[in-house]
């Protein structure tokens, strides 16, 4: 008998049913990540965040996901507070190594300053840009 798929908009219940699905897998495979995440946050005199940074680690890496500070305070040492806390965090809970990815037009050049490498590139990607996939022990 000829077996018939649908393909639906994703909804929540979807979300959990193939995490959990990839989550048992690379458990089996791999071991317990024991991820946690992590979040810094610099915030104004008002208490507006201003910036900040946020990462999960699992195996004994630190993924940093988002880090940004607003425009007007960048190239002050929030950054590299911030990254620095983020990596401490990291280094507190197991962590040995970090990885992320930015653009062209984001932070690179800040990252290779803090000893990150690149060890992967995807060219025009957004179109006339390079996404840079970096990497530093810890």
């Amino acid at each position: 008998m000829e077996q018939r798929f649908s393909i639906d908009e994703l909804d929540q219940p979807a979300w959990q049913i193939i995490g959990g699905g990839i989550n048992d897998y690379n458990t089996h495979q791999a071991g317990k990540d024991h991820a946690k995440n992590l979040c810094f946050v610099l915030k104004d005199n008002q208490g507006e965040i201003v910036g900040g940074v946020i990462g999960t680690t699992y195996w004994e890496w630190l993924s940093v996901e988002l880090m940004w500070i607003r425009e007007d305070l960048r190239g002050l040492g929030y950054g590299s507070q911030l990254l620095q806390m983020a990596e401490e965090k990291a280094k507190a809970r197991g962590a040995q190594h970090a990885f992320l990815d930015t653009f062209s037009f984001q932070a690179p050049e800040f990252y290779k300053k803090y000893g990150y490498r690149v060890f992967g590139e995807l060219s025009d990607f957004p179109h006339g840009q390079t996404r840079f996939f970096m990497t530093k022990d810890l």
